[in-house]
């Protein structure tokens, strides 16, 4: 169970992660933050960052072999690298729409999910 509740929280995790790094580059655009000065930008961007972080951390903890969870530090790692890529396709389709995914991003994505593969065996 320890295994799905570090899932569920790095998903999240990423969403507010993907949302904080990029999503006021989609504000600009639409015209909401373009004169905000960067300490404004970077202001907002912490403020979901802050919610990054609140389901990060008990992921990991939970996760954590040493923690009484089923994952060891290097698996949690990839794990994380390859649901960051995961949301971050899904929230760059929806918010983005301009920005296509192109055979050489799959194929990316294929080897990533190539080494998480490598890493569990």
């Amino acid at each position: 169970m320890n295994g799905i509740y570090t899932i569920l929280l790095l998903l999240m995790s990423n969403v507010f992660m993907t949302l904080a790094w990029y999503g006021h580059l989609r504000l600009q655009e639409t015209g909401h933050t373009s004169n905000w000065p960067l300490i404004g930008v970077i202001g907002f961007s912490w403020s979901i960052a802050f919610f990054e972080y609140c389901c990060q951390v008990p992921a990991n903890r939970i996760g954590f072999v040493s923690n009484g969870g089923p994952f060891t530090l290097v698996q949690l790692k990839v794990i994380q690298e390859c649901i960051s890529l995961l949301v971050f396709a899904i929230i760059a389709h929806f918010l983005f729409q301009g920005q296509q995914m192109q055979w050489n991003h799959w194929l990316a994505f294929i080897l990533i999910v190539c080494a998480v593969y490598l890493v569990f065996m």
